[in-house]
């Protein structure tokens, strides 16, 4: 257990230390905060939507964990580069623990880029409509996060190269998060679009943020719950697995 807060320690300082890995992982959520929030409200409350800033700041903070927590993974393949991870994996404790470890930390960094996010969101005009629903948004964004950990550490333990990892994050965090309801209601949708959102995780993710946030869902928070959790729990097991297969 002391290996996992070790490693828990370590992402934590490392994400503390860089001020520019704060901002920059802001800095993305923050134009489609400012860009879509205000562009796009005066065509939203015409449809009876609403506003769209309290609509697509769940949504935005599921893409500022996804964006941090997926990019994660390429921390593995640095520490395999410049020798850390072998110093890691010679130390006469379960791999398990060192994955576990650092996933845990990764998902913790995760949630402390949401929390910041939500902060400027409250600046930009964003109410929650329950402040005591606050435990069941934190809840959400650590799920999601542990999610979304577990995934980038199962593709950097199936990769040597960060240029590779880069390219396959790349290609696959947009359409998780252009395909998750974040900025768009899920109501009325075609039927091949309406699967795809069902079967992407972040869309419960998405959908549980807002419900607890604005009080607005579509699956349903036990649902959201139960298909995070059992996913989360897949990928980490998976993620044991590959991290357990690495031969340096």
């Amino acid at each position: 257990m002391s290996v996992i807060y070790i490693l828990w320690l370590r992402q934590l300082k490392r994400y503390l230390r860089s001020r520019a890995r704060i901002i920059s992982s802001l800095a993305q959520p923050l134009i489609y905060l400012l860009a879509m929030g205000y562009g796009l409200s005066p065509v939203f409350k015409q449809a009876g939507m609403g506003s769209y800033i309290q609509f697509v700041t769940p949504g935005l903070i599921g893409m500022t964990i996804l964006f941090t927590s997926v990019f994660s993974g390429i921390d593995l393949l640095m520490d395999r580069q410049f020798g850390f991870l072998k110093e890691t994996l010679v130390a006469p404790v379960p791999r398990v623990w060192i994955i576990l470890g650092r996933i845990l930390g990764s998902a913790t960094v995760a949630v402390l880029q949401g929390t910041l996010f939500l902060a400027v969101c409250f600046l930009a005009g964003f109410r929650c409509h329950n402040v005591g629903a606050f435990p069941e948004t934190f809840l959400f964004m650590a799920i999601t996060a542990v999610l979304f950990t577990a995934l980038g550490s199962v593709i950097g333990s199936t990769l040597h190269d960060m240029q590779a990892f880069q390219l396959v994050v790349s290609f696959l965090i947009l359409p998780l998060f252009l395909l998750s309801g974040a900025i768009f209601p899920l109501v009325n949708l075609p039927r091949p679009l309406a699967i795809v959102v069902c079967i992407n995780p972040l869309s419960y993710g998405v959908d549980g943020l807002r419900q607890s946030l604005i009080g607005v869902g579509h699956f349903g928070l036990m649902t959201d719950f139960a298909v995070l959790t059992v996913v989360a729990a897949l990928l980490v097991v998976l993620g044991s697995y590959l991290f357990s297969k690495i031969q340096l």
